[in-house]
């Protein structure tokens, strides 16, 4: 079906926009002040702010997001329509809207599917021994998953010009592409996801009626994108396997239900300019000096990771305890900084698994450490600036998901580094389709390969260091984020009009 076939169903257009971006996260926060003021920060976003460069100036371009907090809800409600531009919030690069959407529902559709269930279907981290259990209150909470999506289905509707470009972001909207195209059919529509997919025997853990709406959803959409190869072939795998689609694997397309989708494969890298700029500022040199004194003369082993349970920390931990008790001439030599960003703490599954990540760094400090040496330094918070000044001193960085959709961690320090810095990097990162030329890559699952990936990388000689680590900043800054959205509206922008 061509987008603009019955236009004539669709109720008068209000809005205006001709770009619109939908996400969960917009790029601004709020926080009520001591004094009861209302404050607003910018930065929020990720790679997807940069990003938003590549709209055309032309565009009237506008963000649909959701209000995370009680605060940002207080925002919302005080702008007309939740329209934070027009109520004098400061948006950065576009205008915001931002929704108001019962927190009751938010809550069960925010942490409930997309972060209990989606989440952990694409990065397959169910111990489907004991869960999931698929039961009345999963169903409860994925009727607020799908009102959640109608949420930003009707904002989006309702801003949009006629055959306007839409870009929905990530497995929190699933299923808007499809409400939208109910709401507005002359639309072009794209969906990216920033994770990876599930192949489909792992797919089908969800019910069978939830893997069908999850793929209507998305093939809703004009344009789907992924970050690699391999998760696209794996959703095409899903629509052939679960709704009998026809698929054609060399072109990327799905035919289904009277509609052709495209696939895109969009990497994301990193703005390197702009990365190391913020690389340089006075913050990061005083944690810089900070992080000398503490590691003194020695390698620096970095992880910087949110403790998330993809994210594997645990055995990292492992692997670095198997390489001082297997080659011990690194002990007194070495140290391993942890930086742990707490994440989803309002899961049990995540605060159990930081109570592992802690219990482990203390075995190793009581195992290892010594007056004059301390073997691993773990810090649970959130200092970007102390990041940025050890990804600048780091020898050695692993990285070593489970699964991940990229890691920009992986893009990150060599793009910053000063002096080159050895990537060991897992097999199961979506970054090691652009990395594994000169990255170490290893089995996540496999303590000792790790450690041996450790080893190798800290007695590689200075020289090899430096060009590995240039080869991966030149691969990391190959698809800046202005690129990544650049060609997702270009794909958008080829859509036929009737």
């Amino acid at each position: 079906m061509a987008r603009g076939d019955h236009a004539d169903d669709v109720s008068p257009v209000t809005g205006e926009t001709e770009v619109i971006l939908a996400s969960n996260r917009g790029p601004v926060t709020f926080r009520i002040d001591d004094d009861g003021a209302l404050r607003g920060r910018l930065g929020g976003g990720g790679g997807l702010v940069s990003a938003l460069s590549a709209v055309p100036a032309q565009a009237n371009a506008l963000w649909v997001c959701a209000a995370l907090s009680e605060a940002d809800r207080l925002a919302a409600r005080s702008a007309p329509d939740g329209r934070l531009d027009l109520a004098g919030h400061s948006t950065g690069a576009v205008p915001i809207r931002m929704l108001d959407i019962e927190p009751v529902t938010f809550l069960r559709a925010y942490n409930g599917i997309a972060n209990s269930v989606l989440w952990f279907v694409h990065h397959m981290l169910y111990d489907t021994a004991g869960i999931p259990i698929f039961d009345g209150r999963f169903r409860r909470e994925w009727s607020s998953y799908v009102d959640y999506n109608a949420s930003f289905a009707e904002a989006v509707a309702e801003e949009a010009g006629p055959n306007a470009r839409v870009i929905v972001q990530d497995y929190h909207l699933s299923l808007a592409p499809q409400l939208i195209r109910e709401r507005r059919p002359d639309l072009a529509i794209a969906h990216f996801s920033h994770t990876p997919w599930a192949p489909p025997d792992y797919f089908r853990v969800l019910p069978d009626d939830v893997a069908v709406a999850v793929l209507e959803g998305l093939l809703a959409a004009d344009h789907v994108g992924f970050l690699t190869a391999r998760w696209a072939q794996a959703f095409l795998a899903c629509c052939e396997t679960v709704l009998g689609a026809k698929v054609d694997l060399a072109q990327g397309t799905v035919e289904y239900a009277g509609r052709r989708t495209e696939l895109g494969v969009h990497p994301l890298g990193i703005d390197s300019d702009a990365f190391r700029a913020r690389a340089d500022q006075p913050d990061v040199h005083a944690r810089m000096a900070a992080l000398r004194t503490q590691v003194g003369g020695r390698r620096l082993i970095l992880r910087v990771d949110r403790t998330e349970l993809s994210k594997n920390i645990v055995r990292g931990l492992l692997a670095y305890r198997d390489l001082l008790r297997r080659h011990p001439e690194w002990q007194g030599r070495v140290m391993h900084l942890a930086f742990a960003y707490p994440s989803r703490h309002d899961l049990p599954e995540y605060r159990e698994y930081t109570a592992s990540v802690q219990r482990v760094a203390k075995e190793i400090v009581d195992e290892f450490g010594s007056p004059d040496w301390d073997p691993l330094i773990l810090a649970v918070d959130d200092d970007i600036a102390r990041s940025l000044a050890a990804y600048r001193m780091a020898d050695v960085v692993v990285v070593n998901p489970v699964r991940d959709g990229m890691n920009l961690v992986a893009k990150e320090v060599p793009v910053v580094s000063d002096h080159g810095c050895a990537l060991v990097l897992s097999r199961e990162a979506g970054a090691v389709a652009e990395l594994a030329d000169a990255a170490l890559v290893i089995n996540p699952f496999d303590i000792e390969g790790t450690a041996d990936a450790l080893h190798t990388a800290l007695v590689m000689t200075d020289e090899e260091r430096r060009k590995r680590s240039n080869r991966l900043a030149s691969a990391a800054s190959a698809h800046p984020p202005s690129m990544w959205l650049a060609e997702q509206l270009e794909a958008l922008a080829d859509l036929p009009n009737d």
